[in-house]
């Protein structure tokens, strides 16, 4: 066993995918002690993200994560930095999560967030080998995923544009003109969120609301914007907030054209969508260690 103690919205329609979503309801995968191949076991306390073991194979992989904690905290895979390979989040005291990660050979960080801010309790995850990517070996998926990065594609256009529009009303001033394209930008951000939440800070400085803000971080981005439109009726200081917000957003989509997706990451952005309806208009629709204590995450390269 490994001990970290270093502290450092789109929905896929994708038929081909709904059987892999589904079995999410009925998924109580755990780690057995000592199991060099099955799931890494993840013991997440609000001082320690302790890993069974800090070497997997290449290919899909398994975290089976436990919240020993009183703070609810999240579970991430970083590589480069803080680009994010998976990620599953809202893991209450006394729950269990699992995340399942496609991962190419190479080093990487595993990342426990208790309270779900900061940098995190860091440690090294390596991987080796050399199995193929899921995508690569079956010509259905990639037909799915060759046509999903076409609509991220076409996405990251029309949100650079409205996003131009948006920071353009809000340089002149223009109240009306930037609160009748604020929904229209960010319905572009939704629509590529579960590529762009890949990017490492990219996503919590475009998209943060004021209570996602960790203490001591200036808050950017769309929202900071939206509270002076909508509580104060001013677009006064909002300035370099809107400048900042297209620097930031035509990087995620310089980024987003050319990053290499997988069905992993579709599933993805699927599931945390049915997490979001379940967390709200659909609680206990799956069982306990079901589609609500499961997700299935990416890689992306």
């Amino acid at each position: 066993m490994i001990t970290i103690t270093t502290r450092r919205a789109t929905a896929v329609a994708v038929p081909l995918l709904a059987g892999l979503l589904l079995t999410g309801c009925a998924d109580k995968t755990t780690a057995a002690p000592g199991d060099t191949t099955g799931p890494v076991a993840v013991n997440a306390t609000d001082s320690e993200c302790s890993l069974s073991r800090g070497e997997v194979k290449s290919g899909t992989n398994t975290f089976a994560v436990s919240n020993a904690g009183s703070k609810v905290t999240e579970f991430y895979v970083y590589a480069d930095g803080d680009r994010v390979m998976g990620e599953v989040e809202n893991i209450g005291p006394g729950l269990k999560r699992n995340l399942i990660v496609e991962l190419p050979t190479g080093k990487y960080q595993a990342v426990c967030k208790p309270g779900m801010v900061g940098d995190g309790i860091r440690g090294e995850l390596s991987v080796t080998g050399d199995a193929a990517a899921q995508v690569d070996e079956d010509t259905a998926l990639k037909q799915a995923t060759d046509s999903y990065q076409r609509y991220v594609n076409s996405q990251a256009i029309a949100l650079e544009q409205k996003t131009t529009e948006f920071v353009t009303a809000v340089k002149a001033g223009d109240v009306a003109k930037a609160k009748e394209l604020f929904p229209i930008s960010r319905t572009y951000w939704e629509r590529i969120e579960p590529v762009a939440e890949s990017f490492g800070d990219l996503d919590p400085k475009i998209d943060a609301r004021v209570n996602d803000v960790e203490p001591g971080t200036e808050w950017t981005g769309y929202h900071r914007i939206e509270q002076s439109l909508w509580e104060k009726n001013t677009t006064k200081g909002m300035e370099k907030y809107a400048d900042q917000l297209l620097v930031d957003v035509k990087t995620v989509v310089a980024k987003a054209k050319v990053v290499k997706l997988n069905p992993l990451q579709m599933a993805n952005g699927a599931k945390s969508l049915l997490d979001e309806v379940g967390h709200t208009a659909l609680r206990g629709f799956c069982p306990p260690g079901g589609l609500a204590d499961s997700t299935v995450s990416t890689s992306t390269r």
